[in-house]
């Protein structure tokens, strides 16, 4: 494989929505190409009918492609290797599985559905591994061919060697040998015709020239079942690497859907920018040489080896998601941090003042969708909580200095930020009242909130007449 153009595939299945993790296993997969000179492939695995959701497969490219990345041949695209969808592609499974059955090196088995479970109940019984008896693997030719004659159910096993070693060299985690005892004589065809996916993938992953396979560690498992389809078709055996799988934030058990949404299309949904997420993705498990975390698309390709990864399975650390995003929500210009939180926007969001409010919280927002909850007093009723307009006055002085201050605001005839700013800190100089406890009490009368933006640049976009109305507001409370 040394002297083959570097080749990568992503294969995703069009049974729901496509995880995050399987969109950084497709980031390495299109890095790792990229970086080589070669070509990254998209082929739809869509062999499970049964599980198949309506309209998946136009929205796992979708999703790719809203997260900045393309493939070079794929369904849309074709390339020398078409069809890339697995169910247009029937007959040649067919014909390796028939070759294999010629050769000897695989076989129809008959056994029903009721005799293969009655099986699996007697081997659970026996606290035994549930793997197949071979019942069928020495049927004489005559009785296949009576069998096959008289239209009986059958699947299309692969003939494992007995005691054999399978062994094949994972880039994370050099030699893995595994005993054929341990292997079952996997089914390679169904009986409604349709391959299973350890005779689909190697068939496709050899004939569209696939050099490196970089998956789930979840698939280790299954390598030495592909590995031995390699070997009866007499075909080199791809690079295999992998990668370890993400766990939940809290570090225990593979990331998944009962600890919370886990589709890629979930966190661009959530405010999570697709430049910030494959960031996110690269050091995941695996660092450049300088240990700089925020990098460029470029910048990783670059750097990238999977030999590099931890093959430790990493947790899905959403604090360093939120700095990240962080970090690139403050890269953007005002221009183009307006035109990414638009869509976020609620529909009471006064339009026309985005551009004064935005740069106020910008500094704020982890995600593009907090900015309903960063701004809403700007634009919504607030309510004042008592305790806190009073916190560190008594009801009297409170009841003075919000008097004094909506008289003093009243007499402004421009409202701007430098007029707001004087008028309020010469009264709080002139009646000598405790900086912190005034301008907190402001802060709470005019937003309802402790933490907000400045307070006076806040006061002026709230405008003059809302500001005097919260005031009134706050003072029939204290």
């Amino acid at each position: 494989m040394t002297n083959q153009a570097v080749r990568t595939r992503m294969a995703p299945s069009p049974t729901g929505e496509m995880h995050v993790g399987g969109l950084a296993m497709l980031l390495k997969n299109y890095a790792w190409a990229k970086k080589n000179g070669g070509q990254f492939v998209l082929r739809i695995e869509d062999t499970d009918k049964e599980r198949e959701v309506e309209g998946a497969i136009e929205e796992i490219m979708q999703v790719i492609r809203d997260y900045g990345l393309d493939w070079d041949e794929g369904p849309d695209k074709g390339g020398p290797f078409e069809p890339y969808i697995q169910s247009a592609r029937l007959a040649t499974y067919q014909e390796h599985a028939q070759q294999l059955v010629e050769q000897d090196k695989a076989y129809y088995c008959f056994c029903s559905k009721e005799r293969l479970e009655k099986l699996r109940e007697e081997q659970r019984a026996n606290h035994q591994p549930p793997k197949y008896d071979q019942h069928c693997r020495n049927l004489s030719a005559e009785k296949v061919e009576a069998k096959l004659a008289a239209g009986d159910n059958h699947v299309i096993r692969l003939k494992v060697p007995h005691d054999y070693t399978v062994t094949f060299t994972d880039l994370l985690r050099g030699e893995i040998s595994i005993n054929t005892s341990e292997i079952d004589d996997q089914v390679l065809v169904k009986s409604d015709g349709f391959p299973t996916y350890h005779l689909a993938v190697v068939v496709d992953d050899h004939l569209m020239e696939i050099s490196h396979i970089l998956r789930g560690e979840e698939w280790i498992s299954s390598a030495p079942k592909h590995v031995l389809l390699y070997e009866a078709f007499g075909w080199d055996k791809p690079v295999f690497a992998h990668m370890p799988i993400f766990l939940n934030p809290d570090g225990k058990g593979k990331m998944s859907k009962r600890k919370g949404t886990v589709s890629a299309r979930s966190f661009l949904e959530r405010g999570y920018l697709p430049a910030a997420m494959l960031n996110f993705f690269m050091i995941l498990g695996w660092a450049k040489e300088d240990q700089e975390e925020v990098m460029t698309l470029d910048e990783y390709i670059e750097a990238f080896d999977p030999a590099d990864m931890s093959p430790k399975s990493v947790a899905f650390d959403l604090q360093k998601l939120d700095w990240l995003n962080g970090v690139y929500i403050r890269q953007l210009t005002q221009d183009e941090l307006e035109k990414q939180v638009k869509q976020f926007l609620p529909a009471d969001f006064p339009q026309e003042k985005l551009s004064e409010i935005l740069p106020l919280v910008s500094e704020r927002l982890v995600t593009l969708a907090d900015i309903e909850e960063l701004t809403s007093f700007f634009y919504r009723e607030i309510e004042i909580d008592n305790d806190l307009l009073l916190a560190r006055g008594n009801r009297e002085l409170v009841a003075e200095q919000l008097a004094a201050t909506s008289a003093a605001l009243e007499k402004l005839t421009a409202w701007d930020l430098a007029g707001i700013e004087k008028t309020l800190r010469e009264l709080q100089e002139q009646h000598d009242w405790h900086k912190g406890q005034y301008f907190m009490m402001i802060r709470i009368a005019v937003t309802g909130r402790k933490a907000t933006p400045p307070l006076f640049e806040t006061m002026t976009v709230l405008g003059q007449e809302t500001t005097l109305q919260r005031l009134a507001q706050a003072a029939k409370m204290s």
